[in-house]
């Protein structure tokens, strides 16, 4: 079957199709992404401003009719964090249904977690043993740990790149003092879950996922995607930290020349380096590996196990909606 993935990021809004069926591989047929950046247009009363409402239906609209000629037979629609967290979000996801016909479903930031663990143990497999799984989005950093399908332990932390670009970073490129003030910040909020993964044993692999990491490691060495989503690429601690030294003094606009930056996230790519140093200093993690699935492909895998000649879709076992 032709299934169509849309998610409504605290970046972009992304629509991913794939040809799948269950106990196969989805083999990837289209992706397009429209850039809203909707964790930048909250304001100071934690609303989403009307123009950036308007952005989210005509991207929406545009990634629906793409469903339609590209013949899906099903599209499955989420948002994630800035809309999980914005206090008019019941009114943007009305005004989302009545003018394209989409119900947005909002994930919480546990089930985001979980789905996320559940395409990475799919696509390590069970040789991976127990899993250590780290997500770095827009909005927040998923953290997500288990030897089983379903994770021992999944949270959810306001830690994402572009939410501590609009409120921890004043300037472009960020001040030295910007940074040693992140960095210990990031120290104190991060300390509750070491903790908490302390107390579920050494992991037997981890693993990081998703735009952020993949930028860095790409940076950092790591092969490109001409090289396919099958060759290994890791962060390590060390390489990270010579990278900081060197991106933290850069404007965005040069930053979005390196390869392996989107343009549309150069200006959040310090954030972010600093969210993935702070929790890999903060877990003791000296190496993480990149996989190329994430939360989009979590979602489809889900709804193909739940295939069974119904129509069920696979945000329904936790779905998340603001009144």
């Amino acid at each position: 079957m032709r299934l169509g993935v849309l998610d409504v990021g605290s970046n972009t809004v992304h629509l991913l199709v794939v040809d799948a069926h269950r106990g196969g591989h989805p083999t990837p047929m289209h992706s397009e992404k429209t850039v809203v950046r909707l964790i930048e247009r909250i304001g100071g009363d934690n609303e989403i401003d009307k123009a950036a409402a308007d952005e989210l239906v005509d991207a929406v609209v545009a990634a629906c009719g793409s469903a339609r000629r590209l013949g899906c037979e099903e599209v499955m629609a989420f948002a994630t964090s800035a809309l999980r967290d914005a206090r008019n979000a019941g009114d943007v996801l009305d005004r989302v249904t009545r003018d394209t016909g989409v119900e947005l479903r909002v994930l919480s930031g546990e089930t985001e977690a979980r789905l996320t663990f559940l395409a990475v143990r799919r696509w390590f497999g069970w040789s991976a043993g127990r899993l250590l799984v780290l997500d770095i989005g827009g909005g927040s950093l998923e953290v997500a740990m288990g030897v089983d399908e379903e994770p021992d332990l999944a949270v959810s932390l306001p830690l994402g790149a572009g939410r501590l670009t609009r409120t921890r970073f004043a300037h472009d490129p960020p001040t030295r003092t910007e940074v040693v003030a992140t960095t210990a910040w990031l120290e104190d909020q991060l300390a509750p879950l070491a903790t908490e993964i302390g107390r579920q044993g050494q992991p037997d692999r981890v693993v990081a996922t998703s735009k952020t990491f993949r930028s860095l490691a790409r940076l950092t060495g790591a092969a490109p995607s001409a090289a396919g989503p099958r060759a290994r690429r890791v962060l390590t601690d060390t390489a990270l930290r010579q990278l900081i030294a060197f991106i933290s003094r850069m404007s965005s606009s040069d930053l979005a020349e390196l390869e392996g930056v989107s343009p549309s996230r150069a200006h959040q790519l310090v954030a972010g380096a600093l969210v993935a140093q702070s929790t890999m200093r903060a877990l003791s993690l000296d190496t993480l590996e990149i996989c190329p699935w994430a939360l989009r492909e979590g979602v489809i895998l889900r709804r193909l196990d739940h295939s069974n000649g119904e129509d069920q879709t696979a945000v329904d076992t936790a779905p998340e909606r603001h009144s």
